[in-house]
């Protein structure tokens, strides 16, 4: 068995960025950009007012009250043809670009109007209310660095840059096996003896969360002719990702076909709990991660090992977001294996984060992983952990406690 570490380290090895795509603007949140957007505009594109009011010179309304007289109005989108002169204001509203001549903004709500004259009835003040051009942005600046995740701002700012096509990472395409003669989907008849097939769709949901395309298979039967039959249909993926073996023992069946179709296994066995039984290699130009059968063990292999590869294809920073907190209750000492430990979060009246394992750590559990927010880490050899002791956790996306 090989260190959890050591294990992620070598899976990552194997992926690098994905290339490049276009992508229209409506279709690149989530996604990870390829290279730097410049903006094609400069935004403001001129000196604007930022209020209703009036433009005005700052002189003009030095002290209050100043009565001046009214020689026009400017809307957003139009532009006053002259040049304000001493004792002038021109009626503005906000986007409307400042006329020629003016260098601050009085407010409509400081003046009082009658005809054409206008009494400014508190000072103004230069520039005051005014919005330079360019001030947010301007044309041929990078607004958006490459690398960036995509979010709902970001395609605010990219259309406001007049950027309506865009380079991002490919999504990584990753085929997703289910195994073993006992599984059926949801919905399907159960015969005795026979389980409903979680693992393939919390995988698949992982890969969508995380920005892939799950390519799901199907399930193999415990033959090598179904298993070698599905795998076929990986040739064109990013990752192959098969869930669990067969019967004769843990990815007995899927090493030793795989094997036979040329696969070049790099290890097999990690030293964790749960998800002792994993497998990495590469069949041909595809890599494969083997995962465990358990639903449980194969989600927190997923977490750790199936998560930073999606981020490495997809130029993001793999690295694990981990936090620390108090434990709710006592842990035993830990063996040998690294320890994943389901639990609850919370958060004390001084703004701590409290982790309550769950009772039973049991990795058929679906229902303790999907109440779970986080994974408690526990060392090898790690000694007992009495309540209140400061524990190593590894949130999970999607829990009930929002971080």
């Amino acid at each position: 068995m090989i260190p959890v570490a050591e294990a992620r380290n070598r899976i990552l090895a194997a992926f690098s960025p994905l290339p490049a795509e276009l992508v229209a603007l409506p279709d690149a949140l989530g996604r990870v950009v390829a290279e730097d957007i410049g903006a094609r505009v400069t935004q403001p594109p001129a000196t604007m007012s930022a209020m209703d009011g009036y433009a005005v010179r700052a002189e003009d309304v030095a002290t209050a009250p100043a009565v001046l007289r009214r020689v026009g109005e400017v809307q957003a989108g139009s532009a006053f043809q002259g040049k304000i002169g001493p004792g002038e204001a021109v009626r503005i509203f906000t986007g409307a670009p400042l006329p020629d001549g003016a260098d601050a903004i009085v407010i409509q709500e400081d003046t009082e109007a009658a005809g054409d004259r206008v009494t400014v009835l508190h000072p103004g003040v230069r520039h005051r209310h005014v919005r330079f051009a360019g001030i947010d942005f301007k044309a041929g600046e990078a607004g958006i660095p490459a690398g960036r995740l995509m979010t709902a701002r970001d395609v605010g700012l990219a259309a406001a840059m007049n950027v309506p096509w865009l380079r991002v990472r490919r999504r990584p395409r990753i085929a997703i096996l289910a195994t073993g003669n006992e599984v059926v989907l949801p919905g399907d008849p159960l015969r005795p003896n026979q389980i409903v097939s979680s693992n393939a769709f919390a995988i698949s949901a992982l890969v969508t969360a995380f920005g892939g395309m799950p390519v799901n298979l199907g399930v193999a039967l415990d033959t090598p002719e179904s298993l070698a039959e599905l795998t076929a249909g990986a040739r064109h993926a990013d990752l192959l990702v098969t869930l669990g073996g067969a019967s004769a023992g843990e990815y007995d069946l899927v090493r030793s076909v795989l094997g036979g179709r040329g696969m070049d296994l790099d290890f097999y066995k990690i030293a964790m709990r749960p998800g002792k039984p994993l497998m990495f290699g590469r069949l041909g130009d595809v890599p494969v991660l083997g995962l465990p059968g358990n639903p449980v063990s194969s989600y927190v292999c997923a977490v750790l090992f199936l998560r930073p590869a999606l981020l490495r294809m997809q130029g993001l920073d793999p690295v694990e977001r981990r936090l620390t907190a108090r434990l709710a209750a006592p842990v035993k000492r830990n063996d040998q294996r690294e320890d994943y430990m389901r639990a609850r979060l919370s958060q004390s009246d001084a703004g701590e984060l409290i982790a309550d394992p769950f009772e039973s750590q049991d990795s058929s559990l679906v229902t303790v992983l999907a109440r779970a927010d986080c994974l408690v880490v526990r060392p090898p050899f790690a000694p007992a952990a009495a309540k209140d002791d400061l524990v190593e956790i590894l949130p999970l996306t999607g829990g009930s406690f929002s971080l």
